[in-house]
C-alpha cells in the first residue's frame, strides 16, 4: 500500500512539479528507505505514523553513518511527502508540521537518569524463559558496555573474555577495540551461553552470540524493538532506542569524571569532538539542576 501510494506521489513530483528525473529518483529512493524502516517496525499505513517514527528513522540512519546533509535530505523527502499526503486526504493530518528544523538530529542526545536505567534493565525478568532473558542480557550489555545496536548485533561468541572482563568489538570501519563489561553483565552473559543460548543455537558453525528464535542472527530492527518493548514495560515515556543506551553510558560515565579520552576510547569515536558532545550534555543536566533547586533559578 505504501509503495502504490509512492509511485503517485513521484508521479506528482514529475508531472505536476515539474522536477527532473533525476530529482524524483533521488526522492523515490529516499522514501522507499523510509517505508522500508517503516514496515520492519510494522508500520504499514501512513496514517500510523507519527513524528517519533520519523525521528527513530533518522535516529537510525545517523547511527549507520549517513551525514547531517544526507540525514537533512532525507527529512526535507518526508516533509513534502507528508504535505502531499494531507493535501490529497491519504493521511488525517500532517504529523511533520511541528519538525521544522533541519538540525533535527544535532541537538543534544537524550539520555536516561541512573534510576531509569535501572527499571529499563529490571523490564525483563531473568527466570526461565530463554527468549526473555536474552533480551534482558542484551540490555544490560548495551548499557554496560555502551554499545552500538549494530555492534551488539554482530557479536560473536568469541567476542566475550570472561577472564579480562571485556568485550572485543567490531565497530565502523571494521576496527577492533576493547570494552570493558561490568559484573552485573558478567554474571547475564555467562548464564546466557551456559543455559540459553545452547536452546536457541541450530547449528554448530552459527558463531553469532545473541541468537533468534530460530538460531539466526538478530538484525539490528529486533534489537531496537527490544529496547523499545522494554521502556513500555518501565514506564519510561521518553522516546528510547538503543543509541540512548549508549548516550546513557557515556553520559554517566562523564557524570562520575571519567576522562573524555577514555570514553572516546570506548565508544569508538575516531574523533575527540563527537565525544565532547557529553560534555555539553553534563552542562545541560548541572543547567536543569541549578533551574530546580536554587532560589533563584
Amino acid at each position: 500500500m505504501m509503495q502504490g501510494i509512492l509511485e503517485h506521489f513521484c508521479g506528482y513530483l514529475a508531472v505536476e512539479r515539474g522536477l527532473s528525473r533525476n530529482t524524483v529518483s533521488a526522492y523515490h529512493a529516499d522514501l522507499t528507505d523510509f517505508a522500508a524502516f517503516l514496515e520492519k517496525s510494522g508500520i504499514g499505513d501512513f496514517n500510523a505514523v507519527d513524528r517519533f517514527h520519523i525521528i527513530d528513522y533518522l535516529s537510525a540512519r545517523k547511527e549507520e553513518g549517513l551525514e547531517p546533509a544526507t540525514l537533512a535530505r532525507r527529512l526535507v523527502a518526508v516533509k513534502v511527502l507528508f504535505r502531499y499526503l494531507f493535501q490529497e486526504r491519504f493521511v488525517e493530518r500532517n504529523v511533520t508540521e511541528v519538525m521544522d528544523s533541519p538540525k533535527l538530529w544535532m541537538v543534544l542526545p537524550d539520555f536516561l537518569s541512573a534510576q531509569e536505567v535501572d527499571r529499563l534493565l529490571a523490564a525483563y525478568p531473568a527466570g526461565k524463559d530463554p527468549l526473555v532473558f536474552r533480551n534482558k542480557v542484551i540490555l544490560e550489555v548495551l548499557y554496560s558496555c555502551g554499545l552500538r545496536v549494530s555492534e551488539a548485533a554482530s557479536l560473536k561468541v568469541g567476542s566475550v573474555h570472561f577472564d579480562e572482563e571485556i568485550l572485543r568489538v567490531v565497530g565502523k570501519g571494521n576496527k577492533e577495540r576493547i570494552v570493558p563489561f561490568g559484573r552485573a553483565a558478567g554474571n547475564l552473559l555467562r548464564r546466557y551461553l551456559a543455559n540459553i543460548r545452547p536452546e536457541l543455537v541450530r547449528s554448530e558453525k552459527e558463531t553469532t552470540l545473541f541468537l533468534s528464535k530460530s538460531g539466526r542472527r538478530l538484525d539490528r530492527e529486533w534489537i531496537w524493538r527490544v529496547v523499545k518493548e522494554a521502556a513500555k514495560i518501565a514506564g519510561i515515556h521518553k522516546n528510547i532506542h538503543p543509541h540512548t543506551l549508549r548516550h546513557s553510558f557515556a553520559s554517566h560515565l562523564l557524570e562520575n569524571n571519567a576522562d573524555l579520552r577514555v570514553i572516546q576510547e570506548m565508544l569508538g569515536h575516531a574523533d575527540i569532538s563527537t565525544t565532547q558532545i557529553y560534555t555539553h550534555v553534563n552542562q545541560k543536566t548541572l543547567l536543569n539542576i541549578h533551574r530546580q533547586f536554587h532560589p533563584r533559578g
